[in-house]
């Protein structure tokens, strides 16, 4: 995509500019000169008439974006064109240099001419000349030397000319339209970013935001992400987090990673615990009640956020006249015995809680509706508009001095209980306690004169049930508050009271608020009614609420949110946790559910860097053409109905078979998942799933014995295959037939070398399967988990570079020299294990438990070598539960299905090492010895004397000139001279 903006636009909407369109132009000569054929006096014109309008010489271009149609005729138009436009006075040692996309790409049709400025922009932001591909030679149809033109056959720099890079590009359209543009380096930013003078660590802390269109790709994204910022170091935080959360488009998968430096934010990428996909539905503000007040709350946001400190300092300005002592000094002073005193508790948690609700409105997150816990309905009600910030002061200030002014004689106990359970317990005593609250479907607070509270608390204890005792003053929404009611309803009639501005869900009767809410008896009820917290959380829900923000200074209502709807809730701030750190992750925590949250207002200072494009998630619809072998029975075969394998035939000279294959990239591309250092090793358990089909033929279900005699390399080029032979000999007087496996590499000489893979014996009847007594119990009594977390991963380090299909440990235990795993195939390679006796992958998988149960190091790399009494029970598994053990330098393995019926085992394994260079002839199984020329004056005799002759010449021949020559060997060796290294003899033609 190509976006073009005004340039004074895009500098003051801070848009990152990529290059400067200096000027252009467009005519049309199609109807004097033909309909196809270009015409070199319009192309002039063009040309022309573009650097008039960019108001340029000639010689301030640097390189043109030709057209290139490739053709005699076009060509040398247009260089001719060019010549007599850019190529005149200019110095020889700057020429105009000359390339064309359609050399790397061909002609993109009416795309041709925007690649070409893409390719251009590239280049000028680069300071590279790229190198026009497929032309070393420059056309014999046109004369180099009328003009300063140079045709870019290799890469170079940008010359530099104290001026900035500047371009143009031509395309001429089918009709006879010419256009031409002038494209100049972009003008340096009005506030660079210099990385070197910047601390990337400025203790910030910021969110990094991704999203993806599913879980895979957001892992994706974030992995990508991770890699890049690992290599650039000097990247400020803020500016990645800036960049991400203004240039990404926002997908239904979310994750948020918060941190203050690199280390934190890396980690946190690959950790990824704050996601979440989209949770339709409306969002609502809880806001806490008494109880979450803690010493230094706010603090933190006081001194980070202007939004949070500008809206508490308003709101102290207007209570502490109110107050005994000022509410900050309250909050902040280290003093937590003031800060319990109710007459301070209540306004301070008010003042937290509006300045909460105006940090987070700050970031643009606002709710479709609120609901307050006790004396967090006040905040409610002003940040909503049923109260004005002096009347709120008014009523929590004096709220809390009446309460603090009562005897200090009551308790509340939080009790796990229905209401129902509670309410006939409480018609038993005096009339001095009540529930005070109904917080979640279990969990009410009995509040009231603690002889009462006790006896009903004693009752639900002694039933088995839960109770605690809360730390406070005094025994709210109780009888113990009636004493109060008559002077505070004396001061909320002294206040106004308006319609909420959002739906308001009360508490007092767990329903949406209507105009009750504007009357002062309803705030007196407040006061000593219980809160029917949970009855409104019922009503949120079914208002369509699906997303809670809990507004205070610790995380008191999120659990009951839980409890009451099977939702999460995201709290702002928590108990012993950094402020700011836990305000971006409720952000953040918000944003991963659905919620619309005003990024940039969170991170003012952010700068836009280069970041990289989307993870996509790539898949392929094509249908997979099914391998075929073709009519092998019109060639003497029988098929072999193995995808391994596609013909069989019964030898005629003897008791024997021979089965054949072709295996290769294209027609087995999974194959391309088993690596070993690098190069694609076909696994010795497809040579042992071969001799087990190749007994099948004969009868013969074991394979007695497979020894692997070198390794067998798939060649890296897809169209390459290798050919495969399994032949199967006659029993011996065991009932033992020999089998060989060979291959060789498919070339077009029939007499291409076989090379033996494997050698082994086939064995008749396995008989019944033994109890498969280790699975009968899964997973395993007494059997340690291994961690396989990052398995493949250190196995990658050691050489074993396995793709998805090879990946197959799911999990694994040990138990002394035992080992148990599970194993399965991907999705995409499972449908395929019908079709085999134990699918090659699958069994290679099963080995891999005993090395991550090992906890192998080092770099050496080992493959199975040698297998014995290999025995298949049932074909076709796509999962298996695995039994190893070890014995030395051997493995024993058993293998069931995930019922636990036995389908294979192997009664002893043995593994090799194998070494890069072991491969690499592998790879290479050309002769080790060859015929090569040899200089014989290089190739003296070691006894020979410093200056001696190295060679001589026996016989007259014109091999003599510059040499010695000696009439015989007897001549040679009688002469004084020190023997040669090498000795000429001359042979005539027989």
């Amino acid at each position: 995509m190509l976006l073009v903006e005004r340039l004074s636009d895009a500098q003051r909407l801070g848009h990152p500019i990529l290059a400067v369109v200096r000027g252009s132009a467009v005519n049309q000569d199609g109807a004097s000169n033909g309909l196809t054929a270009p015409n070199g006096p319009a192309q002039q014109r063009v040309i022309r008439q573009a650097l008039a309008t960019a108001r340029l010489e000639a010689g301030q271009v640097d390189v043109v974006e030709a057209h290139g149609t490739g053709t005699s005729l076009g060509d040398p138009i247009e260089v001719q064109a060019l010549q007599a436009t850019y190529g005149q006075e200019r110095p020889a040692e700057r020429p105009l240099w000359l390339g064309s996309l359609k050399s790397n790409i061909g002609h993109a049709q009416a795309a041709a001419g925007v690649g070409g400025v893409i390719k251009m922009v590239m280049a000028l932001r680069e300071g590279v000349l790229p190198r026009t591909l497929h032309a070393d030679e420059p056309s014999p149809h046109i004369d180099w030397t009328a003009g300063a033109v140079r045709l870019l056959t290799e890469q170079s720099a940008w010359p530099d000319t104290q001026r900035p890079r500047r371009a143009a590009v031509s395309s001429f359209g089918f009709s006879g339209t010419n256009a031409h543009v002038i494209i100049e380096q972009a003008p340096d930013p009005a506030h660079p970013a210099d990385t070197a003078d910047t601390n990337p660590g400025d203790g910030s802390v910021v969110p990094w935001v991704i999203s993806g269109a599913s879980p895979q790709a957001l892992r994706a994204q974030a992995e990508q992400l991770r890699s890049y910022i690992a290599e650039r170091p000097g990247l400020r935080p803020a500016d990645v987090a800036f960049s991400l959360a203004t240039t990404r488009s926002v997908l239904e998968h979310r994750a948020v990673v918060v941190g203050a430096d690199h280390d934190d934010l890396l980690d946190g990428l690959g950790e990824l615990s704050l996601t979440g996909p989209v949770v339709e539905g409306m969002s609502a503000f809880l806001f806490t009640g008494q109880g979450a007040q803690r010493v230094g709350m706010g603090r933190e946001l006081y001194d980070t956020f202007p939004a949070f400190r500008n809206a508490l300092d308003k709101v102290c300005a207007v209570l502490d006249p109110l107050l005994p002592r000022p509410s900050r000094e309250v909050m902040w002073d280290e003093d937590p015995e003031a800060l319990s005193r109710t007459e301070f508790t209540q306004p301070t948690l008010f003042a937290i809680e509006v300045a909460l609700f105006r940090l987070l409105e700050s970031w643009g997150i606002h709710p479709d509706a609120v609901a307050g816990h006790s004396i967090g309905e006040i905040a409610a009600a002003h940040v909503t508009g049923v109260l004005s910030l002096t009347d709120a002061c008014v009523l929590v200030a004096a709220r809390g001095r009446l309460m603090q002014a009562l005897p200090h004689d009551g308790v509340m106990i939080a009790i796990q209980a229905t209401e129902d359970e509670v309410l006939p317990l409480l018609e038993k005593v005096t009339g001095q306690a009540d529930i005070a609250a109904v917080n979640a479907p279990e969990a009410v607070v009995v509040s009231g004169a603690e002889t009462e509270v006790e006896h009903v608390a004693g009752i639900l204890t002694a039933q088995g049930r839960r109770v605690k005792r809360l730390t406070v003053s005094h025994a709210f929404h109780s009888p113990l508050m009636d004493p109060i009611l008559k002077d505070f309803q004396t001061v909320v009639e002294g206040l106004s009271f308006h319609q909420p501005s959002l739906p308001f869900v009360s508490t007092v009767t767990g329903t949406v608020a209507g105009a009750e809410i504007t009357e002062p008896a309803y705030w007196v009820r407040h006061v000593r009614q219980t809160v029917r917290f949970a009855d409104g959380l019922r009503t949120l829900h079914e208002l369509g609420v699906r997303k809670f923000i809990e507004i205070g200074p610790d995380a008191i209502l999120t659990g009951l949110v839980e409890q009451t709807l099977d939702t999460q809730a995201v709290p702002v701030l928590r108990r012993d946790r950094d402020e700011v750190r836990a305000a971006v992750e409720a952000a953040g925590g918000f944003f991963t559910r659905g919620g619309s949250v005003d990024w940039p207002a969170l991170l003012a200072g952010g700068r836009r860097v280069d970041l990289p494009t989307y993870a996509f998630q790539h898949e392929r619809y094509w249908l997979e053409a099914p391998v075929s072998v073709g009519d092998v029975a019109a060639v003497g075969l029988s098929a072999a109905r193995h995808p391994l394998l596609g013909g069989a035939i019964t030898l005629a000279d003897r008791s024997g078979v021979l089965l054949t294959g072709r295996l290769s990239l294209a027609t087995h591309a999974w194959l391309a998942d088993h690596a070993v250092h690098s190069t694609v090793l076909i696994p010795g358990t497809a040579l042992v799933e071969l001799a087990l089909r190749a007994g099948e033929e004969v009868g013969c279900d074991t394979v007695e014995e497979l020894t692997l005699q070198a390794p067998l390399v798939l060649p890296a080029t897809g169209a390459r295959a290798v050919q495969v032979q399994i032949v199967v000999g006659e029993p011996d007087a065991r009932n033992l037939r020999p089998v060989d496996v060979y291959a060789r590499v498919e070339d077009d000489a029939v007499d291409a070398p076989w090379t033996c893979q494997a050698t082994g014996l086939l064995a008749p009847g396995t008989g019944t399967p033994e109890e498969a007594a280790a699975f009968a119990v899964w997973p395993p009594r007494d059997a340690e988990p291994v961690d396989i977390g990052g398995f493949y991963d250190a196995m990658a380090d050691r050489g074993y570079d396995y793709g998805p299909v090879f990946r197959g440990l799911r999990s694994a235990w040990r138990r002394g020299d035992e080992v148990f795993a599970e194993i399965s195939l991907p999705e995409e390679a499972a449908g395929a294990a019908r079709e085999f006796g134990v699918h090659p992958a699958l069994l290679d998988s099963a080995l891999h438990a005993a090395a991550a149960a090992a906890n192998e190091h080092g770099d050496v790399t080992r493959v199975p070598f040698s297998w014995r009494r290999v025995a298949l029970y049932a074909a076709g598994a796509s999962a298996l539960r695995v039994h190893l053990t070890s014995a030395g330098e051997t493995l024993t393995l058993r293998a069931a299905d995930t019922e636990g019926q036995l389908v294979a085992s192997v009664e002893s394994l043995a593994l090799r090492e194998v070494s890069p260079e072991q491969l690499a002839d592998a790879d290479d199984p050309d002769s080790l010895f060859e015929v090569e020329w040899v200089s014989a004056a290089d190739s003296g005799s070691a006894e020979a004397g410093a200056g001696a002759a190295s060679w001589a010449v026996l016989g007259d021949s014109p091999l003599a000139e510059g040499g010695p020559v000696f009439a015989d060997v007897e001549a040679l060796v009688a002469s004084s001279q020190d023997l040669p290294g090498t000795v000429v003899l001359e042979c005539p033609a027989v």
